[in-house]
């Protein structure tokens, strides 16, 4: 018998095989770096997140990237955050307190207008509140009044979209726009406007009255793409969902596979040794579980118990057990029962448990190896099935998940295609790697095959 040793290193025969590796080794390796740079209940927290959590990244764009494939740059988002320096700060004593000024510079290049703009207040005073007038400067001169607003402790959000006084300013000078086009527009805009490029600034100029007030504010420009995966409706960056998914999805994979085929086995194994009552018990039970239907099983676990990815795992592994595997497991070890080799190791008085471990379950090693690894892409397509159904973990960020929610908030329909594409190519990906290299094993380790 060929050793498994010697049978991996035939894998350099096999141009397939060597894919398959390869993507099974990244999506590893993607896994370890993910768990590492971003601990799970860092993933947890930042994935059931709310507004203040990514109250600074646009709501569902697409990744950065498409803009290498157009000729019309849409824009990224500029986020400027006083507390990280990216405004000129003024103070200045006034009366009993003290004016603020905060200038916040940038330069806009795209060619696209911004999907909107926000300001985030954080003040804290003793008193009184502070007030702030915001004031905006075109790079064609023009100075535009935003607003004036008291700014109370904590957070205060100003939003220019839902600043009615602001749009009918912007409507009588550009026309009926809104401030996201208005602001960056130049006066008298033709049919099809575009932005007017150039440097812009914004100026917040507050009046304090106690000399220990603290007012700083993060002015946010959103663009139209974002990041390597874009966003979803609640904001959230889908890297953290696609990355984090890939240890998930091998996790289930290989969990459910493992422990389904190394027990299926082993059953068999008992089962063929001992045969009569316990073979014919095994045999009853694993027909009685074929005709089961996995799917509506676990679909009613997920409903009326609990959708937690241990539980479905559990049930998974379960229902799985008794499965087709038992009977082509009897089969090839009833052959390797009537061995010369057995007989050898009853003679010499070797226990039925020391046979069964030592001397059957080793010979089907070379057969286990090719299903294991076929089988744990049909797990992963089983939880993500599960995810899209609306029966996945809540808490956990998966592929499934990203599909769930863009299908339920109409991905499909409003053209944005990459929130299901995305996650949709990671599973095929995955399929792809371990369908290539597991088939390829089988060939390995089977001979009959290799000689077809």
């Amino acid at each position: 018998m060929q050793t498994v040793k010697d049978a991996l290193r035939e894998i350099r025969r096999y141009p397939s095989a060597i894919a398959g590796l390869l993507i099974v080794l990244m999506l590893v390796v993607l896994s370890i770096y993910v768990v590492i740079a971003i601990p799970y209940r860092e993933a947890i927290t930042l994935w059931r997140g709310g507004e203040g959590t990514w109250r600074s990244l646009p709501r569902t764009v697409p990744p950065a990237w498409i803009n290498t494939f157009r000729s019309q740059k849409l824009p990224e988002t500029i986020d400027l955050d006083s507390r990280k320096g990216a405004a000129e700060r003024q103070e200045a004593p006034l009366g009993e307190g003290k004016s603020v000024t905060l200038l916040y510079t940038f330069d806009y290049q795209a060619d696209d207008f911004p999907r909107e703009i926000n300001i985030f207040f954080e003040t804290s005073y003793k008193e009184r509140a502070p007030f702030a007038s915001i004031t905006w400067y075109t790079p064609d001169g023009r100075e535009i009044a935003i607003a004036d607003l008291a700014l109370q402790a904590g957070s205060t959000s100003y939003r220019f979209a839902q600043d009615d006084k602001l749009l009918r300013r912007i409507r009588r000078q550009v026309g009926d726009v809104p401030p996201e086009v208005g602001l960056f527009v130049a006066p008298n805009p033709p049919e099809n406007p575009r932005p007017l490029k150039g440097t812009y600034r914004v100026k917040i100029q507050a009046t304090a009255f106690d000399p220990e007030t603290q007012i700083d504010a993060e002015l946010v420009v959103y663009g139209k793409v974002h990041g390597i995966a874009g966003t979803d409706h609640l904001r959230r960056d889908l890297k953290i969902a696609l990355l984090w998914g890939a240890p998930v999805a091998l996790a289930f994979g290989l969990l459910a596979a493992a422990g389904t085929t190394i027990t299926t086995m082993i059953i068999a194994a008992i089962g063929v040794w001992f045969s009569g009552v316990v073979d014919n018990l095994i045999q009853r039970i694993t027909e009685i579980v074929l005709m089961l239907p996995l799917l509506p099983i676990l679909i009613m676990v997920g409903t009326f118990y609990s959708r937690s990815i241990w539980v479905i795992l559990g049930v998974t592994i379960l229902l799985s057990i008794f499965g087709s595997g038992i009977k082509t497991y009897r089969a090839v070890f009833m052959q390797i029962r009537e061995s010369p080799y057995v007989e050898a190791a009853q003679a010499y008085g070797a226990s039925d448990w020391r046979i069964i471990f030592r001397y059957l379950v080793p010979r089907i090693v070379p057969m286990l190896i090719p299903n294991l690894v076929t089988l744990i892409p049909s797990y992963v397509f089983l939880e993500a099935s599960l995810a899209v159904l609306g029966l996945g973990d809540p808490q956990l960020p998966t592929w499934g998940k990203v599909i769930q929610d863009a299908v339920a908030n109409g991905a499909p329909y409003k053209a944005l295609y990459y929130w299901v594409l995305e996650p949709s190519a990671l599973l095929m990906i995955t399929g792809l790697g371990f369908a290539m290299l597991g088939f390829s094993l089988d060939r390995i380790f089977n001979p009959r095959l290799r000689e077809m």
